[in-house]
């Protein structure tokens, strides 16, 4: 108990530290501090805030005739509109105010209301009086207006930046499905699930998160179908993030997992719109982060990791064919080394003949026990992975094709390995690029397979893959089994694990998953041939 009070004083104390920390960086504003009255004061303000800031652009101008008033704006240069800056912020004031304010026509007191409600024709103006927030709002691309007299500034949203385009995702390509992927910008992706999702229940919710970069999170659920208490656990866990930055979605699924010593990811993530909101559908919830097309999907099912959005969009019958060599795939490139190892180590009775001699002869004179081949071929093969990831892209493509086939035939040439063993890892290689979602996770897989495999042989392969069952079915994802619907059992939700039932029976939501609102369409919509009658009038 006294520990764990402990722990917590000194969790305290070291997040008071680091808010000093930083505001003696000037990396932050006084908290609450409140917009000075005096146009001058505020000016000062704003170049000590922005000192050494070569893009803080301030303008200094006068609105009215006669008695003028004396204002400035602020922006980031290159962060704003700059057609909407002129046109719908700046010309108003400097110009059309003067015919809208004429001399003492108006009371001086009610000229930033004048100005907000009849002169800016920008549609997201919001008045805010704590500089603090008028300061965080100009850094994420908004115009602060200060007027001399008044104890709050006017935050005009004209935002606009160089951005890349919707473009279709290179890491989920499909043949039949929407071309558009998530972009780096905060607004076009909450758009893209807008356009999926036309219905006033999809919420989005937004905080900040990151001490330094202030980074834009939101968080988007259907209300009515996703479990209000995921939702909560959602931004629970969110808030009580304290870090200096947040680049990119991969910084929040570290801090929000359920098992992080896991080598499975218990946070789905994905580039794709219409994956997102078909996971919304199912009662899932999406946090999206600003500067990212990635975007963290909760709670997250193993069995997703074998399910591709072209499976509900092509008839069922070969989409179950192909779910099936997705399963198959994935036992192959992490089983593949270890059970080579154990057949030709430990259990060549296990072996037909015929093949047993081929195997033979292409090892003979062979230096290095098979355990060690498939470890040496496994790491080349991760290296030249990693090479044709990290080069230039053509330059990758000759790197990781070239440099497989000369160094396997040269291994090979050279007696240093066996023709069979590079058909074992070329096979282990493709079959983990048919799931590459759990590419990471079945390489960690594959080596502890192969090294079980050499110690114990078909045993150990044997004690390695119970183990691993073992560990699945402990995983949750924000209280939900990771293994479900397959541990525990859920025979209604196996219409779409094993096999992908037509779209017409599958009537319920996944029962770990929108069991507050079970029911997703109306029963009984399974096309029938027309009646005899039907027939005949049709001929007719």
């Amino acid at each position: 108990m006294f520990g764990k009070i402990a722990r917590k004083i000194k969790v305290y104390l070291h997040k008071r530290q680091a808010e000093s920390q930083s505001l003696s960086s000037g990396s932050h504003y006084p908290p609450g501090k409140p917009v000075s009255v005096s146009l001058t004061a505020n000016l000062d303000r704003v170049r000590a805030v922005f000192s050494d800031c070569a893009d803080i652009v301030i303008r200094e101008f006068k609105i009215g005739i006669g008695e003028q008033v004396r204002a400035f704006v602020v922006f980031v240069d290159g962060m704003v509109d700059k057609t909407l800056l002129h046109q719908n912020l700046l010309k108003p004031l400097m110009l059309d105010a003067r015919i809208s304010i004429p001399n003492q026509g108006l009371n001086r007191q009610r000229v930033q209301e004048m100005i907000r409600d009849s002169t800016l024709t920008i549609a997201d103006v919001k008045e805010i009086a704590d500089f603090d927030r008028v300061m965080e709002g100009v850094l994420s691309g908004d115009t602060a207006v200060f007027i001399d007299g008044y104890s709050a500034a006017l935050l005009a949203g004209i935002r606009g930046w160089e951005t890349r385009g919707v473009e279709q995702p290179d890491t989920e390509m499909v043949v039949r499905g929407p071309r558009e992927g998530f972009t780096e910008t905060l607004r076009t992706n909450t758009s893209l699930l807008r356009r999926k999702i036309k219905n006033s229940n999809l919420k989005i919710e937004t905080m900040k998160i990151g001490r330094q970069t202030r980074t834009d999170v939101a968080v988007a659920y259907l209300k009515g179908v996703a479990n209000d208490k995921v939702v909560e656990e959602v931004r629970r866990r969110l808030k009580d993030i304290d870090i200096d930055g947040v680049l990119e979605s991969g910084y929040l699924e570290e801090y929000i997992e359920d098992a992080p010593f896991s080598p499975f990811a218990t946070v789905g993530n994905t580039e794709k719109p219409d994956v997102v909101a078909a996971k919304l559908l199912e009662g899932r919830v999406a946090i999206l982060v600003d500067g990212t097309p990635f975007v963290l999907t909760v709670p997250c099912l193993f069995i997703e990791s074998f399910l591709v959005a072209e499976d509900y969009y092509s008839r069922p019958y070969y989409a179950t064919l192909i779910r099936w060599i997705r399963f198959l795939a994935f036992l192959l490139t992490i089983a593949s080394p270890a059970a080579y190892v154990t057949l030709t180590t430990f259990h060549q009775e296990m072996i037909p003949t015929p093949l047993f001699l081929t195997v033979a002869a292409a090892r003979e004179g062979i230096p290095f026990p098979a355990v060690v081949e498939a470890l040496m071929m496994g790491i080349i093969f991760e290296i030249l992975r990693e090479a044709g990831v990290r080069l230039p892209r053509p330059v990758g493509q000759a790197i990781s094709i070239v440099g497989a086939l000369v160094i396997g035939e040269m291994a090979v040439a050279a007696g240093l390995i066996g023709s069979s063993m590079v058909i074992v890892v070329a096979l282990t290689a493709i079959a983990g690029f048919v799931v590459s979602a759990q590419s990471d996770a079945a390489s960690i897989i594959r080596l502890i397979l192969l090294a079980l495999a050499g110690a114990m042989g078909q045993f150990g392969i044997m004690v390695g893959l119970l183990g691993l069952l073992i560990h699945l079915c402990s995983l949750r994802s924000f209280g939900v089994p990771f293994f479900s619907p397959l541990g525990p059992l859920t025979v209604q939700d196996l219409k779409d694990v094993l096999v992908r039932a037509p779209w017409w029976a599958m009537v319920r939501r996944p029962r770990t998953l929108g069991w507050h609102n079970p029911v997703r369409q109306t029963p009984g919509q399974k096309p029938d041939p027309p009646a005899d009658a039907a027939k005949e009038q049709f001929h007719e």
